[in-house]
């Protein structure tokens, strides 16, 4: 039986996406819709941080987040 560490543990919250694919538009969603719907979900979480936006779940900025083609949402709202 194969135990995994945290850090495994939270690459597969995080998945393919790092904090600085942001600055590459080309993994950026197609359309504002998208990441305004995501965005959306998220405000309604009750794992927002409210005063930074972050995830409890991911610690991820999450409207920065919510950009990202490849980024899912790791309570898979989204």
């Amino acid at each position: 039986m194969s135990v995994k560490s945290r850090w495994e543990q939270y690459k597969e919250k995080i998945g393919d996406v790092r904090p600085w694919d942001i600055l590459d538009p080309h993994k950026h969603v197609k359309s504002e819709e998208i990441s305004d719907a995501r965005y959306k979900i998220c405000l309604e979480c009750p794992e927002l941080i409210d005063l930074t936006k972050q995830c409890k779940q991911c610690g991820c900025f999450m409207p920065l987040k919510t950009k990202l083609e490849a980024a899912f949402c790791p309570l898979k709202k989204w």
